[in-house]
């Protein structure tokens, strides 16, 4: 199969989030196993998903210590509900030289490019191993991957440097921020709507804690009035979520705030919500005198950290020998290079075809010119990985 042939392929499960990935993984799995690579699939609890990790070995025994080089993806895609498309979403179509389709940019495109990578490899005499690992739930908060992280912390030789092909125009990124979802509960005291200043309204008290984030909000903008490479450079908070109330003649007695914090590479996502923390119960103690069920508790149910990978760095500079590029960049969205950087200390970068510009949109697409560079540049990792210097580096 050609890469464009793997990508209609891809393109044509429909792996939105909410929504099962395993018929895709058996086909790549599937796919990988005729060509001779090994392949392992670890599902989640009930085996509807799964994240692939497979390794092309080079065929000296001497060299099959080696750490290699990992390209990584996820194959989950965003939804498509209320969205206008003008062509079919999960049947791909080609037009004016892109390539249409859910997934195409963000980031099956990628994934495409990786399982030809790994074939080729197949059948070339490496000197070190070329690893592809993919995974599921990306799109909700980078979850699926963790078990896959957990699996490759057993091994005893992991890879050397991650490429996460997320779109970024081919650049090589080398800093995101992370995130910290979390949910601010408020509790209050019920009571008819006609006596509501003798009760404590809970979403009153939730408003106040939504002030109480854009006035930070203010402030963190305050420290950085110089953008520097990123739109926002800054760290930020995000209340996305309300949800309180049973009636309209009801005071609430119970309110929810469901807010993010993505705090910029560097910067502890921990203290900031200590500090909103601190503030939001700050914020309800002089309702306790009248009220002592007064109270806000916290629950974080989703964090992933961010990636600061330094540009002086042999990964760094492999990569831009490889792109050619001059430059890195930083992408506003987060990734699970993070989590490899993190949780395994591989230095990670972000590069893949397309642009994200494009992706979570309607007629999503990924320009033919895009996945030729992408191709282009993994014939040259592969070519590297042939020759005598790797087994050292790597």
């Amino acid at each position: 199969m050609t890469t464009r042939e793997l990508l209609a392929k891809l393109i044509s499960f429909d792996t939105v989030s909410r929504h099962p990935n395993r018929a895709l993984m058996d086909f790549v799995s599937d796919w990988l196993a005729q060509r001779g690579i090994e392949a392992q699939l670890i599902p989640n609890t009930d085996g509807s998903k799964a994240n692939l990790y497979a390794t092309v070995w080079p065929k000296a025994p001497a060299h099959r210590t080696t750490r290699g080089i990992v390209l990584s993806g996820h194959t989950d895609v965003v939804p498509i509900d209320g969205q206008t498309w003008s062509v079919p979403a999960f049947d791909m179509i080609e037009r004016d030289n892109r390539y249409y389709g859910r997934g195409t940019a963000d980031m099956k495109g990628f994934v495409a490019c990786a399982m030809s990578a790994m074939s080729n490899a197949a059948s070339l005499p490496l000197t070190t191993p070329l690893h592809l690992a993919l995974s599921y739930d990306e799109e909700i908060g980078c979850v699926g991957v963790r078990s896959l992280i957990d699996t490759l912390s057993r091994f005893t030789v992991q890879p050397k440097l991650c490429i996460v092909g997320e779109p970024t125009e081919m650049a090589v990124a080398t800093r995101h921020k992370g995130k910290c979802a979390a949910r601010a509960a408020f509790q209050g005291q019920e009571g008819h709507s006609a006596l509501a200043p003798h009760h404590l309204n809970a979403i009153h008290m939730a408003c106040d804690f939504i002030a109480g984030l854009r006035t930070l909000q203010q402030q963190l903008a305050a420290q950085h009035p110089q953008p520097e490479g990123l739109e926002v450079p800054y760290s930020t908070v995000h209340a996305g979520l309300i949800n309180g109330g049973t009636a309209l003649n009801i005071v609430p007695n119970r309110c929810t705030v469901d807010f993010e914090i993505r705090n910029a590479a560097g910067e502890d996502a921990g203290q900031l919500l200590e500090t909103i923390m601190t503030l939001a119960h700050r914020s309800i103690e002089h309702y306790r005198a009248s009220f002592p069920e007064a109270a806000v508790s916290f629950d974080v149910f989703n964090e992933y950290p961010g990636l600061d990978t330094p540009e002086d760095s042999w990964a760094v500079q492999f990569m831009k020998s490889l792109t050619g590029a001059n430059h890195c960049t930083e992408v506003a969205f987060g990734t699970e290079a993070g989590l490899f950087s993190s949780k395994l200390d591989i230095p990670s970068v972000v590069c893949g075809p397309g642009s994200m510009a494009q992706g979570h949109k309607p007629d999503e697409f990924i320009s033919i010119e895009q996945m030729d560079h992408c191709e282009q540049v993994l014939q040259r990792l592969l070519k590297y990985l042939c020759g005598p210097n790797p087994a050292a580096q790597l």
